[in-house]
């Protein structure tokens, strides 16, 4: 079979790959589609992200889905010719942070295409994936492959709206409106947030933002004093979804969020100064969010209920063989949002 392989910054191969053994309680899935994530793109242009590089050849990609080719001994829920999106998320089930259900931070955790332990977790950019039942949801009939492999990023903004807490009523910023923002924003309105605004540096992403639910977007490169009518009375929103990583951004969101509002931080940066006055003053919560678990399960039902729509997300298709062009594309911000690969 054909697999995506990284090998070092910019050196990104399609090679021959052997497939999989079959073992009981699991499923051979031929892989049709699969996004390229933030992630995969520090690996792509960086040879990864902070302390983690790459220190082998490694398979990238983890937001995947495909039709069920082959079921092993004791499956019974899935069949051959069943569509499904396959959670990456592969906890051991038995450290202590699985066994007090917070599988996310799993001691052991298996993560499809992570350079994190040696030897690395090989991703799931292959035409032949092998995966638990357990990971396989169901794509209902006429959703797109395509919808069905967003499942995996929309399950890690399901997460942050989970350590946010109720949505319901309250108004939100977003800052950043990349692929997990704008996924935010979606998440967001799904939880009943009253009002939604979006902010970013680019007016293609904040285009994209309003026609995905947000009620304002703002240019903070063209207009930096434009969050700044937000700021009276102490401030105005109850959450901010801060998704950019960047300093200015948890700065400017500190100083709009109402007393007792909750920042919650999506995007991955480096070392940042915040103003603990503020936060102190303001009794605001600030909180990480990491990954998903049980919300895989979540974006999957809420796709297939058409209760949110992620095809406008969807900016570009390459072929497999033309990987190294998909991630220059994935990592062009002004014309793409979210890039898949088709297998």
């Amino acid at each position: 079979m054909k697999a995506v392989v990284i090998h070092a910054a910019k050196d990104l191969r399609v090679e021959e790959r052997q497939e999989e053994a079959l073992e009981p309680g699991q499923v051979a899935i031929a892989i049709e589609a699969g996004g390229i994530c933030g992630s995969d793109l520090h690996y792509y242009n960086h040879g990864g992200f902070g302390a983690i590089r790459i220190r082998e050849p490694m398979i990238l990609g983890h937001e995947v889905a495909g039709t069920i080719k082959a079921v092993g001994e004791g499956v019974s829920r899935l069949a051959a010719g069943d569509r499904v999106a396959i959670s990456p998320s592969r906890p051991c089930g038995s450290c202590e942070y699985c066994l007090k259900g917070q599988q996310n931070h799993c001691l052991n955790m298996r993560f499809y295409g992570s350079a994190m332990p040696m030897p690395h977790i090989q991703g799931a950019f292959r035409q032949r994936l092998v995966a638990e039942e357990w990971q396989c949801h169901k794509v209902a009939e006429g959703i797109s492959i395509n919808e069905a492999a967003l499942a995996e990023p929309f399950a890690v903004t399901l997460h942050a709206v989970a350590r946010a807490g109720s949505l319901l009523g309250k108004r939100v910023l977003v800052s950043g409106c990349g692929p997990i923002g704008a996924l935010a924003i979606i998440a967001a309105r799904a939880h009943g947030a009253r009002e939604i605004i979006a902010s970013d540096v680019m007016d293609a992403v904040l285009k994209k933002a309003l026609s995905i639910g947000a009620d304002r977007a703002i240019n903070v490169a063209d207009d930096p004093q434009a969050l700044d009518a937000y700021s009276t009375n102490k401030g105005y929103f109850d959450v901010q979804f801060e998704a950019s990583g960047n300093e200015s951004a948890v700065r400017s969101g500190l100083g709009v969020l109402k007393p007792r509002s909750t920042l919650v931080q999506l995007g991955l940066g480096g070392d940042i100064a915040i103003p603990q006055n503020i936060l102190v003053a303001k009794e605001i919560e600030m909180k990480g969010t990491f990954r998903f678990h049980e919300e895989f399960g979540l974006s999957v039902d809420l796709i297939n209920a058409r209760r949110v729509d992620l095809k406008p997300l969807l900016t570009g298709v390459f072929p497999l063989d033309d990987a190294v062009a998909a991630f220059e594309a994935a990592g062009d911000r002004s014309r793409n949002m979210k890039v898949q690969l088709a297998f």
